[in-house]
């Protein structure tokens, strides 16, 4: 082969994976392959990423490095702008197309796919960018996008042709996070990286009698959500499996479940509808990122504009990502994702709710805050989820968690606090939900002073609780602020629902159903 034969460029992102991977299996039916993976410094030191998201796609790359071995291929690795890259490999190939992932990433992402299209369309190379998730670029309405979904998770992916690439390709070398610039980031127990490690944790999620046997029943509490979820999340986010092999597994065991008789398989098979609701939420807020980019920096209902201060106060902020606010719980659950870069979503949702609430902290602020924490970060999913449980969107209702009760409903032994908080080890579960209570004689009995081995709360929750409902309320009746919900429904609901004035439903238990829905972020 020379500089003659047209070369397909396999640009990956975030699809690291030879498998039900069409950008890979078309480009390899039309040709000769250069599979490309381009660490981009300016990416990975933007406000929302961190070492142990990079550290994570290090591991998934030296993967995929070795699957394409496998096949006889060789994995291009560069360092630097993709355009810069770009240009060097067109100098020494003759690039017939790009083929690349459709990615619904962050603002920077977004700037760069635009810059790269214009370079490209300027040389009359084209770029083919096949959907990697049931998310429709281009989309303006939802009505007829659930079916559009299970289409795409339905279809067979594109058919893998047997790859060849041309010779003398340099691979070049992986780098580490320190060598790309990023701040040590400790995460003790961070999932690693790569295509087994994530189909070995489908495969023990989805199997008969696996840990998703009781997942609708144990993934809303931090002591059971780490077994009873799927743990898939960052696999998927990062590409190393894909959505519709999820599905497929999801859907084959169900199949599996149907021919066996018993109390245990029919709760199985309501484990794994509720899994594969949550792989249909996932998508939905990815499109509402595709739809609309910018409400990674403003409100998706502009009304909300302005409600909250435009800077965080910096005691509260600190104190809240240090897990140092004074209530137990919360804390808890913070450390815990400080220390692995995952804690299931209903306890993001309460992180969220309580820095927005009984904080009354920007979402912005906060939400970047959780972006690098959570090793998983999705950029489509994290901030529509933002928004939502922060209370800016004006279709969905605000849960203002209490979080004592969060502590004493789903860690009533204390325990779980205990575990993440060993300030606290020796106070008794009388006590651990509330230890500012205990009088001082007795928190030196326990060896945990209040103000001086623990924090005092930051706030009067009750009162800020109180507090932050009536500005709500107060902001919700302003003038126009209807409409506008009705605009935001119209764009970017989920057709499950009718607005009538603001999102409701009739009950708590619903509620708290409909907060399921929701997923902070993947199963």
């Amino acid at each position: 082969m020379g500089m003659g034969e047209p070369i397909q460029l396999v640009w990956f992102k975030r699809d690291l994976r030879t498998q039900d991977n069409d950008a890979l299996a078309l480009a390899g039916q039309v040709g000769a392959v250069i599979p490309l993976y381009v660490f981009e410094p300016a990416l990975w030191q933007q406000s929302d990423a961190s070492a142990r998201q990079l550290e994570f796609a290090i591991e998934s790359v030296q993967a995929l490095r070795h699957e394409l071995a496998a096949l006889g291929m060789p994995l291009l690795v560069r360092v630097g702008p993709i355009l810069q890259v770009l240009q060097q490999l067109t100098a020494s190939h003759r690039i017939d197309a790009i083929w690349s992932h459709q990615e619904t990433g962050n603002a920077w992402t977004f700037a760069r796919d635009r810059a790269v299209a214009a370079w490209l369309r300027a040389r009359a190379i084209a770029w083919h960018q096949p959907r990697p998730f049931g998310i429709v670029r281009g989309l303006r309405l939802r009505r007829g996008w659930a079916a559009q979904w299970e289409r795409f998770v339905c279809a067979a992916p594109a058919a893998a042709a047997v790859l060849r690439a041309p010779a003398g390709l340099e691979p070049g070398r992986i780098p580490t996070s320190a060598q790309l610039g990023m701040a040590p980031d400790p995460c003790p127990q961070r999932q690693r990286g790569g295509r087994n490690r994530g189909l070995a944790a489908l495969a023990g999620f989805t199997t008969i009698d696996g840990r998703g046997a009781r997942y609708h029943r144990e993934m809303s509490s931090p002591r059971t959500a780490t077994r009873a979820c799927s743990r898939i999340s960052p696999h998927l986010a990062f590409g190393s499996i894909g959505l519709r092999e999820v599905v497929a597994a999801s859907r084959a065991t169900r199949e599996r479940l149907a021919d066996v008789p018993g109390a245990s398989s029919a709760v199985q098979q309501r484990a794994l509808v509720a899994f594969e609701s949550r792989l249909h939420w996932h998508c939905h807020f990815m499109q509402k990122l595709e739809t609309e980019p910018a409400l990674e920096f403003e409100p998706v209902h502009p009304g909300y504009r302005g409600m909250r201060p435009a800077h965080s106060d910096p005691a509260r902020l600190a104190g809240w990502a240090a897990g140092q606010t004074g209530w137990p719980f919360v804390d808890a659950c913070m450390r815990m994702l400080d220390a692995g870069g995952w804690i299931n979503f209903r306890m993001r949702a309460m992180l969220i709710a309580v820095a927005s609430y009984h904080l009354w902290l920007p979402w912005r602020d906060t939400g970047l805050v959780l972006a690098r924490r959570f090793t998983d970060y999705e950029p489509g999913i994290h901030w529509p989820q933002v928004q939502m449980q922060s209370g800016v969107t004006g279709i969905n209702i605000p849960r203002i968690y209490n979080p004592i009760k969060q502590s004493q409903d789903q860690d009533p032994d204390g325990a779980f606090i205990r575990r993440w908080i060993p300030e606290l080890a020796r106070v008794p579960a009388t006590w651990i939900h509330q230890p500012w209570k205990m009088p001082l004689a007795m928190q030196r009995t326990f060896g945990c002073v209040i103000g001086s081995d623990y924090p005092e709360p930051l706030c009067d929750h009750e009162h800020a609780a109180r507090w932050a409902r009536a500005q709500i309320t107060a902001w919700r009746r302003r003038p126009g602020m209807f409409e506008h919900n009705h605009a935001v429904l119209v764009r970017h609901g989920s057709r499950r629902r009718k607005l009538d004035g603001v999102a409701r439903v009739s009950t708590p238990r619903a509620a708290a159903a409909q907060d399921d829905m929701f997923p902070a972020s993947l199963p």
